[in-house]
Protein backbone atom coordinates (compact mmCIF):
# COMPACT_ATOMS: atom_id res chain seq x y z
CA UNK A 1 0.00 0.00 0.00
CA UNK A 2 1.33 3.41 -0.96
CA UNK A 3 2.00 5.85 1.85
CA UNK A 4 3.37 8.96 0.22
CA UNK A 5 1.13 11.42 -1.56
CA UNK A 6 3.07 11.09 -4.80
CA UNK A 7 2.74 7.29 -4.75
CA UNK A 8 -1.01 7.58 -4.13
CA UNK A 9 -1.33 10.02 -7.01
CA UNK A 10 0.66 7.68 -9.27
CA UNK A 11 -1.79 4.87 -8.44
CA UNK A 12 -4.74 7.09 -9.35
CA UNK A 13 -3.09 8.12 -12.62
CA UNK A 14 -2.28 4.53 -13.52
CA UNK A 15 -5.88 3.44 -12.95
CA UNK A 16 -7.16 6.16 -15.26
CA UNK A 17 -4.58 5.33 -17.93
CA UNK A 18 -5.33 1.62 -17.67
CA UNK A 19 -9.05 2.27 -18.22
CA UNK A 20 -8.32 4.50 -21.22
CA UNK A 21 -5.89 2.02 -22.76
CA UNK A 22 -8.31 -0.89 -22.30
CA UNK A 23 -11.08 1.10 -24.01
CA UNK A 24 -8.80 2.00 -26.91
CA UNK A 25 -7.64 -1.59 -27.37
CA UNK A 26 -11.27 -2.73 -27.34
CA UNK A 27 -12.08 -0.23 -30.10
CA UNK A 28 -9.22 -1.61 -32.20
CA UNK A 29 -10.35 -5.19 -31.67
CA UNK A 30 -13.91 -4.27 -32.67
CA UNK A 31 -12.72 -2.49 -35.81
CA UNK A 32 -10.55 -5.47 -36.79
CA UNK A 33 -13.44 -7.85 -36.18
CA UNK A 34 -15.69 -5.74 -38.42
CA UNK A 35 -13.15 -6.01 -41.24
CA UNK A 36 -12.77 -9.77 -40.81
CA UNK A 37 -16.55 -10.24 -40.74
CA UNK A 38 -16.94 -8.27 -43.98
CA UNK A 39 -14.15 -10.31 -45.60
CA UNK A 40 -15.76 -13.56 -44.45
CA UNK A 41 -19.06 -12.40 -45.97
CA UNK A 42 -17.21 -11.65 -49.24
CA UNK A 43 -18.57 -8.10 -49.24
CA UNK A 44 -15.81 -6.15 -50.99
CA UNK A 45 -17.24 -2.65 -50.62
CA UNK A 46 -18.07 -3.07 -46.94
CA UNK A 47 -14.68 -4.66 -46.32
CA UNK A 48 -12.89 -1.71 -47.93
CA UNK A 49 -14.90 0.78 -45.86
CA UNK A 50 -14.32 -1.16 -42.65
CA UNK A 51 -10.61 -1.47 -43.45
CA UNK A 52 -10.30 2.30 -43.86
CA UNK A 53 -12.04 2.81 -40.51
CA UNK A 54 -9.88 0.18 -38.82
CA UNK A 55 -6.64 1.64 -40.17
CA UNK A 56 -7.66 5.07 -38.93
CA UNK A 57 -8.47 3.71 -35.47
CA UNK A 58 -5.24 1.69 -35.31
CA UNK A 59 -3.19 4.74 -36.27
CA UNK A 60 -4.92 6.87 -33.64
CA UNK A 61 -4.31 4.32 -30.90
CA UNK A 62 -0.67 3.90 -31.93
CA UNK A 63 -0.19 7.67 -31.91
CA UNK A 64 -1.37 7.75 -28.29
CA UNK A 65 1.15 5.07 -27.37
CA UNK A 66 -1.41 2.47 -26.35
CA UNK A 67 0.00 0.01 -28.87
CA UNK A 68 3.46 0.07 -30.39
CA UNK A 69 3.81 1.60 -33.84
CA UNK A 70 5.26 -1.64 -35.24
CA UNK A 71 2.35 -3.64 -33.81
CA UNK A 72 -0.01 -1.18 -35.50
CA UNK A 73 1.81 -1.55 -38.81
CA UNK A 74 1.66 -5.34 -38.50
CA UNK A 75 -2.09 -5.29 -37.82
CA UNK A 76 -2.73 -3.02 -40.80
CA UNK A 77 -0.56 -5.12 -43.08
CA UNK A 78 -2.27 -8.38 -42.12
CA UNK A 79 -5.73 -6.89 -42.63
CA UNK A 80 -4.75 -5.52 -46.03
CA UNK A 81 -3.31 -8.90 -47.06
CA UNK A 82 -6.54 -10.63 -46.06
CA UNK A 83 -8.61 -8.17 -48.11
CA UNK A 84 -6.31 -8.53 -51.13
CA UNK A 85 -6.53 -12.32 -50.94
CA UNK A 86 -10.32 -12.11 -50.83
CA UNK A 87 -10.40 -9.76 -53.82
CA UNK A 88 -8.05 -11.99 -55.83
CA UNK A 89 -10.45 -14.90 -55.60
Amino acid sequence: MAHSLSAKKRIRQNLRRKARNRARKKQVKTAVRNVLDAIAAKDAEKARAELRAAIKKIDQVAAKGTIHKNAAARKKSRLQRRLNAMLAK
